[in-house]
């Protein structure tokens, strides 16, 4: 195996590992009775059945195995562009979703803690979903200006 592809994947794995561990143990804080309440932010348990704002909610157990097959598919689409200038990003965005999936299969809905009501309510969300949208718009930027990567390559 080159030096690069080793390179990009321990970047991809080591990523997926630390952002599942530094999940799971701030989700098991609320799991286990954490809670704080102030003027803007609520640090609640809330289980989500659904994807964000409980979207395909009535696909149930359904939705566990339907995210497991997208994400181990983008997974292997990472492997194969073995492009480390995505290989940080995608394994957020990877960590993020495996703890949720995670979070399906042990406790039936995704652990959600951070709820935002200072002016407007706005969902409730976890550290997995921050790192998901910092993914994106990562990856989004890296599509958008390909001069960031074309020396990393």
């Amino acid at each position: 195996m080159p030096n690069k592809t080793l390179r990009n994947i321990t970047i991809l794995i080591l990523t997926i590992v630390g952002i599942f561990i530094i999940d799971q143990n701030i989700k098991s804080l609320f799991v286990d009775g954490y809670r704080y309440y102030s003027d803007c932010i609520d640090l609640i348990l809330v289980y989500n059945k659904g994807v964000a704002f409980s979207m395909f909610a009535f696909l149930e157990e359904s939705l566990k195995y339907i995210q497991l097959v997208l994400v181990f598919g983008v997974f292997g689409y990472i492997l194969f562009l073995n492009n480390s200038c995505y290989a940080f990003a995608a394994g957020l965005m990877l960590g993020g979703a495996f703890s949720n999936i995670y979070d399906r299969f042990i406790h039936g809905g995704v652990v959600d803690m951070v709820y935002w009501h200072c002016g407007f309510d706005f969902a409730v969300f976890n550290f997995a979903d921050v790192m998901i949208d910092v993914a994106v718009a990562w990856i989004l930027l890296l599509n958008f200006k390909p001069k960031i990567c074309k020396s990393q390559t």
